[in-house]
């Protein structure tokens, strides 16, 4: 199997596209061509902010899958190399986050922190 890289571009309007490719020079100027994606040809020009090399093309498919899931301000965390504020985005923010529970109590029973 092929070695794999995963990509993130910045493009004119200042939103980012996250892809994976084989060839990353091939498909960044395939992008900057408009023979890219859809989302990259309204958007150029485009820049390459940051990548990835993996060992295999899944895994980068894979990666690319899992950043296009993240907020704005966590791919910005990457790409800023910030990994503090990165662990500090994903984390639950919500109710459900465990550490708003108490510790369970002898009936098994657990409780809100008020």
């Amino acid at each position: 199997m092929p070695i794999g890289y995963m990509y993130i571009l910045k493009c004119s309007d200042d939103t980012y596209y996250t892809g994976s490719t084989v060839n990353l020079k091939k498909r960044i100027l395939e992008h900057q061509a408009g023979l890219g994606a859809n989302y990259t040809l309204k958007r150029l020009p485009i820049e390459l902010y940051y990548f990835e090399k993996f060992t295999r093309i899944d895994l980068a498919f894979q990666r690319e899958k899992q950043i296009q899931n993240w907020s704005r301000k966590k791919k910005e965390a990457l790409l800023m190399k910030n990994y503090e504020k990165l662990h500090r985005l994903a984390i639950c923010q919500n109710n459900s986050h465990h550490s708003f529970y108490k510790n369970r109590s002898p009936s098994g029973a657990e409780g809100k922190d008020g």
